[in-house]
């Protein structure tokens, strides 16, 4: 089902039930937000009394706020500024309602962005995106009725303030070789403890966590289920944890390679595809590895689709930091059986559990842009047969062993744009849009001056 065919009230219970219940826990104000391009949540608190007004009408916003860079400027994308700044309608999607349980009496839920004249979902929408590429799944694969399986993995760095710093901030903990931890070693605070039970409460399949390799890192795991659900999770848990830590007087912050130093923040999924019967169709017990046409097929796609996928999956000028030999973040394409240096990566589960790890994105991405792209490079591998090379054995930081990703944000969108397949499966409407915001952040990033620049130059020249 897409946004432009949702029911009106977004729900499968009555609204006037729906108000009755929440009232019913406490619960007055209704915070719906919806994805920008760049996945930070954008929304609008509701008193509960008025619900049923903003489940019949919508809530206007801006259609400009997708157009909205991190600093407040306007970027000139079509359909915003050129246009008058016309409005987009949001329409709760009550499905999604979950309580905060650090906001008490107030519950999220997400919203789905409508042109207010044709009822079609908003090109910008990422959201609508997925649900695009997941709807083209069965005709990508010759209709055989497969449906996508996503499990996400998330980093971030949480950071306390530290006014005598550039940044303001400074890694929490402060102590490093405490990897892959658990405990008050690494988190003398309880932090992580604390946000898993939180995000317990929230509902949205956290199983497990850990302090990551650098001091103040962290990895939390979800759960796998479909991939539009997957996303939704995802997207909920960034938001979740930036809040929670702001309600600390910390900052959470999943931006690739915070800092110097230190290592970057990943944000791996983990992938496989199912049939009609529930028969994971990754794998194959009497083929070499284990692994059936298809998986082969689905790797072969993400290989030959890597470059232009790096623009979603590591879509800021600070992503290609994180980048480079000796990382543990990938730096060519290619993929191993359980190697953590490839690109993408095969975990040695069979049956039920085979899947592929595609490595490549960082925790910066916006988790319906990072899943949909995935999609759509697996479906063109099906559905154009890609076979991949020879796995990789040993490191994987040898050049000479396959080719190399794009090392900046610009190599990246300019290899999007040329990917005329991938385009055409995400959407030339969506895809213009992106790029044009995107390359204004280039162009922002390159008339700044920084504090390297002026380290640098400014006293001996």
């Amino acid at each position: 089902m897409s946004e432009a065919s949702a029911p009106s009230r977004g729900e499968d219970t009555p609204v006037t039930e729906t108000v009755e219940a929440l009232r019913a826990k406490g619960t007055d104000v209704i915070r719906v937000v919806y994805p920008d391009l760049i996945g930070a949540d954008r929304g609008r608190d509701v008193l509960v009394g008025q619900l049923p007004r903003a489940c019949e009408h919508g809530l206007s916003f801006c259609r400009a706020v997708y157009h909205t860079s991190p600093r407040g400027d306007v970027v000139p994308v079509a359909g915003g500024l050129d246009a008058g700044l016309p409005d987009i309608c949001v329409q709760p999607d009550l499905r999604t309602l979950k309580p905060l349980p650090w906001e008490p009496g107030v519950a999220w839920c997400l919203g789905n962005s409508l042109d207010p004249l044709t009822g079609a979902a908003v090109p910008e929408s990422p959201r609508a995106l997925l649900r695009r590429v997941l709807e083209r799944a069965g005709e990508c694969v010759g209709g055989g009725g497969l449906s996508v399986v996503v499990g996400p993995e998330l980093e971030y760095f949480l950071c306390d303030p530290a006014p005598a710093a550039a940044s303001g901030w400074m890694p929490y903990g402060g102590a490093t070789g405490n990897v892959y931890s658990a405990g008050r070693r690494g988190d003398p605070d309880g932090h992580l403890l604390r946000t898993l039970r939180q995000l317990d409460a929230l509902g949205i399949g956290v199983i497990a966590g850990n302090h990551e390799f650098d001091g103040g890192q962290f990895e939390i795991n979800l759960d796998h289920s479909d991939a539009l659900d997957a996303a939704d999770r995802a997207f909920f848990f960034k938001a979740a944890v930036k809040e929670a830590a702001r309600h600390e007087g910390r900052l959470a912050t999943f931006m690739a390679k915070p800092f110097n130093g230190l290592g970057g923040s990943g944000f791996h999924v983990h992938l496989s595809l199912v049939d009609g019967e529930g028969r994971n169709v990754f794998d194959e017990p009497r083929a070499r590895n284990g692994l059936s046409a298809i998986a082969l097929h689905a790797v072969g796609g993400v290989l030959r689709h890597a470059s232009a996928l790096a623009a979603l999956l590591n879509p800021t000028v600070n992503s290609y930091k994180r980048f480079g030999p000796d990382t543990l973040a990938p730096w060519l394409i290619d993929w191993g059986l359980d190697n953590r240096s490839a690109m993408v990566r095969i975990p040695p589960e069979r049956g039920a559990g085979a899947r592929l790890e595609l490595r490549l994105g960082d925790a910066s991405a916006n988790p319906y842009l990072l899943v949909a792209g995935t999609v759509a490079a697996v479906l063109l591998g099906l559905r154009d047969k890609a076979e991949p090379p020879a796995p990789l054995e040993g490191y994987g930081y040898d050049e000479v062993s396959a080719v190399r990703l794009p090392v900046t944000l610009t190599e990246a969108l300019d290899a999007l744009e040329a990917d005329e397949a991938l385009v055409g499966l995400l959407g030339e409407g969506f895809v213009r849009a992106f790029l044009t915001y995107k390359r204004n952040e280039v162009e922002r990033c390159q008339q700044a001056v920084n504090d390297w620049e002026f380290g640098e130059y400014a006293f001996l020249i």
